[in-house]
């Protein structure tokens, strides 16, 4: 193998910079050629490709986002989108493709595996940490760590104003970032969808913590609440209690900032891991990280086998809220 390729698709993670730095500068001391390719499977159904080297990647390990940008790429769903970028790839002489997301991303991955004429591994790179195989996603922690920071400036005026804030967190299926913030926060309730939210007991949760003395409630709330999102149930709280309240949506401030330490070192051991595997002839797996050490799932079961909450942090949660 001499060329390989790499791109980031689906929605960006802090830590993904720090990931291309280290396949590029990694690829190097396997004497391979880097081909950064722009604007994820678009870019490559396009031929949008760039030659990267140590330089070119350097100063980019603390910044946040992709400098080779990314893309949804609906074309990549079709058979005729998988030839046509297994096509443009081995045009580019490219031999081997690593692919940085979630799994959208590996199915894409896993398609042009099977499609043969090149080898492709897959790293995890999603703020959702919802992937199977690996403990933790790039992205994850500082995602959560921004998330904390605004609800520890959140609960300074929530104490002030002595009323209930509900605060959305992202977590459209899955509820990994709302469990972590809400512990490391001190939520008082952490709805989230693995679990049935009921609106009566949410609602007596917070008398009864403003009953205790509590000057202040925050409720974290992942987006894909079954409920149907933070605004319906703080009002239905609102009916039941009369008790004004505030909403906060951080959306995508999420997604943004310089990586954490523990982000760069993570996206720095996978990407040299995924160039690793390439050169020892692996294909259709994801390099993730189990218990500290690194660890191949077929890109299959990243997406058909489910990644579960930690019952011990849920159980946890209300413990430390009482």
């Amino acid at each position: 193998m001499k060329k390989i390729g790499v791109l980031t698709s689906g929605g960006d993670a802090p830590g993904m910079n720090a990931c291309i730095r280290a396949v590029v500068r990694c690829g190097a001391s396997h004497k391979l050629e880097v081909m950064g390719i722009r604007r994820g499977y678009a870019g490559l159904l396009e031929g949008d490709f760039l030659r990267l080297d140590a330089r070119s990647v350097a100063n980019i390990l603390q910044r946040g986002g992709t400098i080779l940008e990314t893309a949804r790429c609906e074309e990549m769903k079709s058979k005729g989108g998988i030839r046509k970028a297994a096509q443009a790839a081995h045009q580019e002489a490219i031999e081997g493709l690593i692919t940085i997301g979630g799994e959208g991303t590996f199915r894409g991955a896993a398609a042009l595996a099977e499609a043969g004429g090149i080898s492709v591994i897959g790293i995890p790179g999603t703020i959702d940490n919802d992937v199977y195989g690996t403990d933790y996603s790039i992205g994850f922690d500082t995602a959560i760590n921004t998330a904390l920071d605004a609800i520890d400036k959140i609960r300074d005026t929530a104490s002030s104003l002595q009323r209930p804030f509900f605060i959305e967190v992202m977590g459209k299926d899955r509820g990994f970032i709302a469990l972590d913030v809400g512990i490391a926060g001190g939520a008082e309730d952490i709805l989230i969808p693995e679990t049935k939210t009921k609106i009566e007991e949410l609602s007596l949760d917070i008398k009864r913590s403003f009953e205790r003395g509590k000057k202040c409630s925050i409720i974290v709330v992942a987006e894909g609440d079954e409920v149907g999102g933070v605004f319906p149930i703080a009002q239905q709280v609102w009916e039941r209690l009369r008790i004004d309240y505030r909403v906060s949506v951080l959306g995508h401030l999420q997604r943004g900032g310089s990586p954490t330490a523990r982000d760069r070192i993570l996206a720095s051991k996978l990407g040299a891991a995924a160039v690793d595997a390439l050169a020892n002839g692996k294909t259709g797996y994801m390099v993730g990280e189990v218990k500290g050490e690194i660890a191949l799932t077929p890109l299959k079961e990243t997406w058909e086998k489910r990644k579960e909450l930690d019952n011990n942090l849920i159980s946890l949660a209300k413990v430390l809220a009482t």
